[in-house]
């Protein structure tokens, strides 16, 4: 089979299409035929080696959707031919699904409903884990709060401003006005250039006075701008940062108000299939869409991760084997 793989850590062109045996599944795990696999940021980390060096040679692609080829023997939920997605593997650990076929832990993947499409299954895993984690589990956002998702044209972004209207909040959202319309039909009751000198002020008004719950990607530039447009008990959940140093210029704004703050990372969620099952469910239901601005073969895998890290796209980049 043909797998891209990195010989050492560096730059996109690191990455390689190699010849490679078929994995055997282990005892608990399936073999999956790679039908898409999601580009993310982190997959990027994994391969310049930002995070903690890979063993290589190794294959990136945390997000995977495909079909079972083949399951381990302790295997009973699955059976060849069945449609699956998931996320969690490419994480150093576990090599990637930017390849024709991945083994992947029974722990971390779950059924494809029927209807459900293939390709944006793949591109669903990390993005749409990451938004159900941070405004159904820790933000236990309810219906009718208002809730705040910083660029919402993103791949996170746009799966939570969907995530957050299909339980009846109120969505703001902050993103470039190329993308307003698509947003608003994504859900989003205010959408707002993140760009305008006074969005603070647009934030409090669309909100009656404050938001009830953030979803922060960049804490470096807005952990004090959460604060100030915050309302009472409000929930800031942070999922990342370009710089590791975020901090308050004024953190009286967020004491006077009770503000609680969450950083969270997907890795860390104690079973992924709880979310996947309910990602699983809103994607059945026409709830939850993954909007794929791009895809890439194999020999392409280089320029998707580039594409990923320094351009500007709606929703996914995607890598079809």
């Amino acid at each position: 089979m043909q797998a891209v793989r990195l010989h050492e850590h560096g730059g996109p062109d690191v990455l390689q299409v190699d010849d490679v045996d078929r994995p055997d599944p282990g005892a608990d795990e399936l073999l999956v035929e790679v039908g898409a696999a999601g580009v993310n940021p982190v997959d990027t980390y994994f391969r310049d080696g930002s995070y903690e060096p890979v063993a290589v040679p190794f294959s990136p692609g945390v997000d995977f959707a495909g079909t079972v080829a083949d399951v381990g023997d302790d295997v009973e939920a699955f059976s060849a031919g069945d449609r699956v997605f998931g996320t969690g593997i490419g994480n150093g650990s576990l090599q990637g699904s930017y390849a024709e076929y991945a083994t992947v832990p029974t722990d971390r993947v779950v059924h494809l409903p029927d209807g459900v499409d293939v390709t944006e299954a793949g591109a669903a895993g990390v993005v749409a884990v990451t938004a159900w984690r941070a405004l159904i589990d820790h933000a236990n956002l309810d219906p009718a709060e208002y809730c705040l998702v910083h660029g919402g044209s993103g791949g996170v972004g746009h799966a939570a401003v969907q995530i957050g209207a299909a339980v009846s909040a109120r969505v703001l959202t902050t993103a470039s006005p190329d993308y307003h319309d698509a947003l608003e039909e994504y859900g989003a009751a205010t959408v707002l250039d993140y760009d305008r000198d006074d969005l603070a002020d647009a934030v409090l008004e669309a909100s009656d006075g404050g938001v009830d719950v953030v979803l922060d990607h960049r804490l470096d530039d807005y952990l004090q701008f959460d604060a100030d447009v915050a309302a009472t008990g409000a929930r800031v959940v942070g999922i990342g940062e370009n710089s590791p140093d975020p901090g308050f210029t004024n953190d009286g704004a967020a004491r006077s108000k009770d503000v609680s703050y969450q950083f969270m990372s997907m890795f860390n969620t104690p079973d992924l299939r709880v979310p996947l099952r309910g990602v699983a469910h809103l994607m059945e239901t026409g709830a939850l869409s993954i909007e794929v601005a791009e895809t890439y073969d194999l020999a392409e895998a280089g320029e998707a991760q580039r594409t990923v890290i320094e351009d500007s796209v709606f929703g996914k980049l995607v890598v079809e084997p």
